[in-house]
Order: C-alpha cells, then sequence, then structure tokens
C-alpha cells in the first residue's frame, strides 16, 4: 500500500437521488484517461456500545473490516486510536457481549469499483447505513511512497486534474505513527471513521462519536 486520500463528494442540492449517476461520470472520467477496472472494493464499520453498568476504557468501538485488508480488523477507539488484528477479532467482540453490544442502526458502508492508473489506485463508491444511501467516495491511492510530505504534491496535483473544478483540495492525511510518520492501513480507516462520521450527522442520524 501507499499514501491514500479519501474525498467525500458533494452532490447538487436536489440531485441525491443521481448517486448512481455521478458515480458513473467519476468512473468514465478515469476510463477516459486510461485507468482500468480491476474489481471491486468495500469498506464497512459496525459500531458497539458500551455497557452501561460496566466502567470500560473507552464506551465506543468501531469495528471496521476492508477488502484492502482480507485478514485483518480494525478496531478504533474514541480516542482515534486504531487497533489491528486479525480477522479472529470479530468472534472476541461476541464473547465481549456482556461488555460491549452492537449499536442499533451503526453499520454503514461505502463500496464500488477499483481502478488502477500507473502508480495510482482510484476507487469510486456509494456509502449507505442498510437500505439508506448517504453519498459518494473517492479513495485515491499512490502507491510507491509512504512518506506523506514526499508525495502531497503529485497527489494533489492528480485530484486537482481529476476532480470537477469546484473541487476543493483538502489538507494532507495524518499519520498516526509519530516514530516513523509514514503512512499505514490504520489512517486509510481512520479517514473512513471520519467520513462516515460526516455522513450520519448530514444525515440527522446519531454520530459515531456519540
Amino acid at each position: 500500500m501507499g499514501v491514500t486520500c479519501l474525498i467525500p463528494v458533494e452532490l447538487p442540492e436536489g440531485k441525491s437521488g443521481q448517486q448512481a449517476l455521478a458515480v458513473e461520470k467519476l468512473q468514465k472520467r478515469a476510463e477516459l484517461m486510461g485507468a482500468q477496472k480491476i474489481g471491486n472494493w468495500c469498506v464497512n464499520c459496525e459500531t458497539y456500545q458500551a455497557v452501561t453498568t460496566f466502567s470500560t476504557a473507552s464506551k465506543l468501538i468501531h469495528l471496521v473490516h476492508s477488502t484492502e485488508f482480507p485478514y485483518s480488523s480494525f478496531a478504533v477507539l474514541e480516542t482515534g486510536t486504531c487497533l489491528v488484528a486479525d480477522s479472529g477479532f470479530d468472534s472476541l467482540m461476541t464473547k465481549l457481549k456482556t461488555f460491549y453490544t452492537p449499536r442499533k442502526t451503526s453499520k454503514i458502508e461505502a463500496k464500488g469499483h477499483r481502478y488502477e492508473y500507473g502508480d495510482f489506485v482510484l476507487k469510486f463508491g456509494q456509502v449507505s447505513a442498510g437500505p439508506s444511501f448517504k453519498g459518494i467516495v473517492v479513495e485515491l491511492e499512490y502507491l510507491p511512497c509512504l512518506d506523506v510530505q514526499q508525495c502531497w504534491g503529485l497527489i494533489s496535483e492528480f485530484l486537482s486534474s481529476f476532480m470537477d473544478p469546484s473541487f476543493t483540495l483538502p489538507t494532507a492525511p495524518k499519520c498516526s505513527n509519530k516514530t516513523t510518520e509514514l503512512f499505514c492501513p490504520s489512517d486509510t480507516i481512520l479517514q473512513y471513521i471520519e467520513v462516515f462520521n460526516t455522513y450520519r450527522k448530514s444525515a440527522g442520524g446519531p454520530s459515531l462519536s456519540q
């Protein structure tokens, strides 16, 4: 993996029913510049809430899975700490039901098609919670580099040329590993938690941080 930037795409006001067309437009743009479709991708999240009768270190645990890391589970705490475990961690959460219980209507996911273009990987997807559409995301990954500062200029240039003219360039993603300051899978997962939380708030539902 390399450095990843996750971007929520704003739909024009009153156009929320045309999300499929918006994704197709982005995919067609990628195909016209020569990107090759190489499969599908999915990132899903389920939130567990602490049982009130117990005093726990974290009131919420977000359990995240990504098709990019099929053998890993990511547990994100309220503090922003992301713990990486093997896929067997899911069964552990069921054994901790005395302390943590799945939060109602907490499941949310992003999924769509995956493209490759040179050293870049592009992913376009729709975010949904159950049957409800929440928004659209674009994930851009630059594979050859793990140092955000060294490659952010190149990533920014690519985004500016690919996205719509109204696109506002985001700030560079943060690295959770302060020792090496190199990008890691947890940093991608934390971006998804932030975007999922934003879509929940904008829809008027409970956020992942509440």
